[in-house]
């Protein structure tokens, strides 16, 4: 059976974006883009929430991220993606899928098929959702070495507590430290 994972960064203070969005924070280099190289092998979807689908799709088909990130937006653009959104219409990024009904279901049935890992990128209201129903199997927490005082805390709007069980920690020369965690129970609800 196929894993979901979920990967976020977050400052030192629990946000993981600042005003309007911002992620200008964002602590990348070389180090880590060999990590994000490593885990996009690692999975053959990527999952989003409108919100972080439509920041990514602005990005990674531009000429300035292939210039910038060519292996990274490689990756982004051929790997299938799906969008979880009750209000888009369509999607105009290379190799992506709208849903639009039944989360759980379509998640359960993508975890019941053949393949390597799902990845759940951002997108924390959907990662909320998939919290409440059992259905994120790992979550790789990246801290970033910044304090923002303001902005958006992750997991923001969860219902109940969700205990979770260390597996492992990675540093990085930059200062990010990556968390790794499984969570203990699955959740009632499912």
């Amino acid at each position: 059976m196929r894993k979901v994972l979920f990967f976020m960064m977050v400052t030192l203070d629990g946000f993981f974006e600042g005003p309007n969005h911002s992620i200008d924070w964002h602590n990348v280099d070389e180090e880590f883009n060999m990590f994000a190289n490593a885990q996009l092998d690692s999975v053959d979807m990527l999952l989003f929430g409108r919100i972080t689908y439509e920041l990514m799709a602005a990005y990674w088909p531009t000429p300035s991220a292939a210039k910038d990130d060519p292996l990274i937006a490689k990756k982004m653009n051929q790997t299938p993606k799906i969008v979880f959104s009750r209000t888009l219409n369509n999607t105009a990024w290379q190799n992506t899928r709208l849903i639009k009904e039944n989360i759980v279901e379509e998640i359960s049935k993508l975890k019941a098929e053949p393949g390597k890992d799902l990845i759940l990128f951002g997108s924390s209201d959907l990662s909320v959702t998939l919290i409440q129903y059992g259905l994120i199997d790992e979550f790789r927490i990246m801290v970033n070495p910044v304090v923002l005082g303001n902005g958006t805390t992750l997991f923001n709007g969860i219902r109940e507590r969700l205990n979770l069980r260390f597996q492992k920690a990675q540093t990085f020369h930059s200062g990010n430290v990556l968390l790794y965690y499984q969570p203990e129970m699955k959740p009632a609800n499912l």
